[in-house]
């Protein structure tokens, strides 16, 4: 009945506006009854100044969410405070706001179940992860200096691209990227970025990975804490950097990651050096190296001067002379003491030799004495010897034949008497 009555009421020629529609639909929706819904916070926007919050109310099992709307007061004086991921039953009533549209639950009563299962889940996992040393600082990698190739995962034509493409760029212009989109929310999302890693980790072209998305909420980050994700990045070989979301967003991939970023600007300049700054460091290195070879160059030119205006090295010869003419000094000394020795040593002998031929017997002789021997046949003694020199007349008797020694000979006699 209602089938007929609807289609009697518009025509292709008689339609009903829009308004009138979303009126009529509205006014459908209000007649249900008040509600109780459970489910996971997923986003909360309870701005200053506003009386109305808005929170996202996501199923934890099926991939669907609804909006709510309540009073600010309702959110901001609970305690303990409502955050994302928390488990809560809501009381509402179905609402349709006629300017866009949409649909929301008017919610008057939220009663906290406990922990998120979002966060329960992340939470244990975490755990495992942590227990495994996924999460060591030691296994970290440094990050190239300037890499030859950084491959970029993220969402086609995403915010969260072309932040790491231009700021990249915008350092250093020279730098090329292998871009792998995939989809970063959704059921898909973690077996996609997995190959995606799998493949650039194994292309040796590239020297650093980034994983980015933009911010979102709790849901929408789920897939980068996902474990066997966040095992793919601990096994590449290739240093990982993770730039996702904002900087209180902090998936469990940020702390199995090389490097972490809050956002995909600081991971675009976090990759690469910025041109400016390592040309300017350049320059002022080569202005260090110069100004340090010049004064090295200075100190070894004054060292050499000095050691020129030596005068060793000024006139090599002259010491050389010096020592010569000493040397010719000391043989001059030498043979004048040696031969003035000798001189006085040949004086001596000489008077030494003139006294002793003055006190010696040939001398004597010489001066007309005669040294008187018996002869062996009358010195008494019947002993061979030299004859025995008389001293006495009355040790010659006649008859004794006698020696007489003179200074060139000797000469035979016999005593005949005595005179």
């Amino acid at each position: 009945m209602t089938e007929t009555h609807t289609q009697s009421a518009t025509t292709p020629e008689a339609p009903w506006p829009v308004r009138t529609v979303a009126r009529k639909i509205a006014a459908w929706i209000d007649r249900l009854g008040a509600v109780w819904v459970e489910g996971q916070i997923t986003q909360i926007s309870a701005k200053p100044g506003t009386g109305t919050a808005f929170i996202t109310l996501r199923d934890p099992v099926a991939d669907v969410s609804v909006t709510l709307t309540c009073a600010t007061a309702l959110v901001r004086d609970r305690q303990p405070p409502l955050v994302d991921g928390c488990r809560v039953v809501v009381h509402g009533k179905p609402s349709l706001h006629l300017g866009r549209s949409t649909l929301s639950l008017r919610v008057d009563e939220i009663r906290a179940v406990g922990i998120g299962e979002l966060l329960a889940r992340i939470e244990r996992i975490r755990r495992i992860l942590d227990a495994e040393g996924l999460f060591d600082p030691r296994r970290k990698r440094a990050l190239p200096l300037l890499p030859g190739c950084v491959g970029l995962i993220t969402g086609r034509g995403s915010a969260a691209e072309r932040d790491v493409l231009s700021n990249a760029t915008a350092r250093w212009p020279a730098v090329r990227f292998r871009v792998c989109n995939v989809a970063v929310q959704g059921p898909l999302a973690v077996s996609q970025m997995i190959d995606a890693l799998t493949a650039l980790d194994a292309d040796p072209a590239v020297e650093v990975i980034v994983l980015a998305r933009g911010g979102g909420s709790v849901e929408d980050l789920l897939p980068f804490s996902d474990e066997s994700l966040c095992r793919a990045v601990s096994r590449c070989v290739t240093p990982v950097v993770s730039a996702i979301g904002h900087e209180p967003d902090t998936p469990l991939v940020d702390h199995v990651a090389d490097k972490r970023c809050s956002t995909p600007t600081d991971a675009g300049k976090c990759v690469v050096p910025d041109v400016t700054e390592e040309t300017a460091a350049l320059q002022q290195l080569r202005n260090r190296c110069r100004r340090a070879l010049h004064g090295w160059v200075d100190r070894e030119r004054r060292l050499l001067d000095a050691l020129c205006s030596r005068p060793v090295l000024a006139n090599p010869l002259r010491p050389l002379t010096e020592h010569g003419r000493v040397v010719a000094d000391l043989r001059s000394r030498a043979d004048r003491a040696i031969l003035g020795g000798l001189r006085t040593a040949q004086e001596g002998l000489t008077h030494t030799a003139a006294r002793l031929a003055a006190l010696g017997p040939a001398a004597t002789l010489a001066r007309g004495y005669a040294v008187v021997q018996r002869t062996s046949a009358h010195s008494g003694t019947g002993a061979a010897g030299p004859a025995p020199v008389l001293r006495s007349v009355a040790e010659a008797p006649a008859g004794t034949e006698l020696r007489i020694r003179l200074c060139d000979g000797a000469l035979g006699a016999v005593v005949t008497g005595e005179r």
